[in-house]
């Protein structure tokens, strides 16, 4: 059943998500594992202020409950805190070792690869609008890995670890907030510990105070953005969940050329303009579908 509340929260998630991408760049001398080891640390918090005013003091109380009830949790947990962990250190990891591209090829595949599990593991079966945005997004990806021809393992892990990620969480049906703050408290000693031995990590906060400043925006941020984004992965099918995933590429996209400045060319248009198309498609298969539901919704309250 597709949900109106869903897809805000996916787009909103991606939204996000796009201005961290921009946002990263205020936080020179910062770099790589250092924006990632901080990003973990103050997701924390982040994650806390967002459970207060979402008001889930009780489901987190709740989902802690479950640890002594179900010790599949107990495994589940840290190998999602792990999944999560290995994506955010790949994406930082990737522009230091001129490996970038791979990275963003794995992320234009990951949508297609969603569309695929929801077929394959939820019998999920996309109407002819998503179908016909499925063949177009292919096309853009396919253009992408021509010209670009960054197919690696980076791009394989990156376009392969958010699926069993979210299949896992579906599996034992965790809280999206009080669940993302579990995972990321698994993953916090690490984080610290790599702070601890990164003297360039502490360093910087003197050298550039304002870094207090934005470092905790930085985790408030991420907590809202995965907040919002696993939230949607409960509400909507995954494979409606993985086409609305460009809307961050998109969006991407748009700041690289407006606050970025880096060039358009004839090469990024053959990727992106069928993705566009795809993005606008699925969008409006989403209105066509809510507004049924609605309108279904009305008859039987009448």
């Amino acid at each position: 059943m597709l949900s109106g509340q869903g897809v805000l929260l996916s787009v909103t998630a991606s939204l996000i998500f796009a201005v961290l991408g921009w946002y990263s760049t205020l936080l020179v001398p910062l770099h790589g594992l250092e924006i990632v080891a901080w990003r973990i640390v103050w997701t924390v918090p982040g994650m806390l202020v967002v459970l207060g005013l979402l008001r889930h003091q009780r489901k987190f109380a709740t989902t802690l409950g479950r640890l002594r009830h179900e010790p599949l949790l107990w495994l589940v947990l840290p190998v999602n805190g792990f999944l999560l962990g290995v994506q955010q250190w790949l994406f930082m990891w990737a522009p230091l070792e001129g490996r970038l591209l791979e990275v963003t090829l794995g992320y234009f595949l990951l949508p297609l690869v969603m569309v695929m599990v929801g077929f394959l593991f939820y019998r999920e079966r996309p109407g002819r609008l998503q179908w016909v945005a499925v063949t177009l997004a292919c096309l853009g990806v396919l253009h992408e890995l021509v010209v670009t021809q960054a197919f690696s393992w980076v791009t394989l892990v990156t376009a392969l670890g958010y699926p069993p990620y979210l299949m896992l969480r579906r599996a034992v049906h965790l809280d999206p907030v009080s669940g993302f703050l579990l995972e990321t408290l698994v993953i916090l000693p690490f984080a610290a510990l790599a702070i601890y031995l990164t003297p360039a990590a502490t360093g910087a906060l003197s050298a550039r105070p304002v870094l207090w400043l934005l470092l905790p925006f930085l985790g408030v941020m991420t907590a809202a953005a995965f907040a919002a984004y696993l939230g949607a992965s409960k509400l909507l099918p995954i494979s409606m969940l993985g086409i609305l995933g460009y809307v961050e590429p998109v969006l991407l996209f748009v700041i690289s050329l407006l606050f970025l400045g880096e060039p358009f060319t004839a090469a990024g248009l053959g990727t992106y303009g069928p993705i566009w198309l795809a993005v606008l498609l699925t969008c409006g298969h989403s209105a066509i579908v809510l507004r049924r539901q609605q309108r279904t919704a009305r008859q039987a309250a009448a």
